[in-house]
């Protein structure tokens, strides 16, 4: 009589094993479906700000309910995977990682919502020649740092993640600059201070939005290597990336 036993075992264990893979893609889809619209939110608070039509700015601020709820639910699902499949190494990086990155994608919408804000403040009014530029130039910047951190999350691309990372560090030097010229302004026509710190904050807000997707790339590193390089520079993370290649071509 054949051992029907191993047999169901094996059916048993694939069936688990498929559920698993179907959990992780759906966390995963959950939070490119959550980058889409945090990336929607920043490009439409930039074209608020930049065109001086502050009428998109009160859709984004709505919205901000919807991402914040978004973070929990997936949060939610991250916690329920952990505790009933006890994932380990590679799938347990990649639990682990959907969990972070949400978190900094909630903190993204809520840069764009603050953008938002101050636009509407900013009204018709719009800001000077320098600050209009400032402004879309960094904006456009970090809009592609989301999508790039998003794809090389997808794509578990290290090489796209330090791509991203490198234009933290321009959207920064472009940050300092514009503060330089932005405290000249103010100095020069005092009149325009209370406008000019309206601009300052939309410009923290643009800064801040770019560490954000960084963080994001550096856990595409993480889920890929293991390494959490957090904190590290680029040139150890590019060190980093470079010994993983040399170990998997030496496999």
């Amino acid at each position: 009589m054949p051992n029907s036993g191993s047999s169901m075992e094996i059916g048993f264990n694939q069936h688990i094993s498929g559920q698993f893979n179907a959990d992780l893609e759906a966390i995963r889809s959950q939070m490119m479906e959550m980058g889409g619209l945090v990336e929607r939110q920043v490009a439409n608070a930039i074209e608020a700000i930049t065109s001086g039509d502050s009428t998109p700015a009160d859709d984004i601020i709505r919205r901000e309910d919807e991402v914040d709820q978004m973070e929990v639910e997936i949060d939610r699902e991250c916690t329920q995977i952990l505790v009933r499949r006890q994932p380990a190494a590679s799938d347990l990086r990649m639990v682990l990682a959907v969990s972070r990155v949400v978190r900094d994608l909630e903190r993204i919408g809520d840069e764009a919502s603050k953008i938002a804000v101050h636009a509407r403040e900013v009204g018709g009014n719009a800001a000077n020649g320098f600050s209009q530029q400032s402004i879309r130039y960094m904006g456009a910047e970090v809009c592609k740092m989301i999508s790039g951190a998003l794809n090389a999350f997808a794509r578990c691309d290290v090489q796209g993640a330090l791509d991203v990372v490198r234009n933290d560090k321009l959207v920064d030097q472009q940050y300092s600059a514009a503060l330089r010229e932005l405290i000249t302004y103010m100095m020069e026509d005092p009149r325009s201070i209370s406008q000019a710190i309206n601009i300052l904050w939309i410009l923290r807000a643009v800064e801040r939005i770019g560490d954000h997707a960084r963080n994001i790339s550096e856990q595409v590193i993480y889920v890929v290597s293991g390494a959490d390089v957090r904190h590290s520079s680029i040139s150890e993370m590019e060190e980093r990336a470079q010994q993983d290649e040399q170990d998997h071509s030496g496999e």
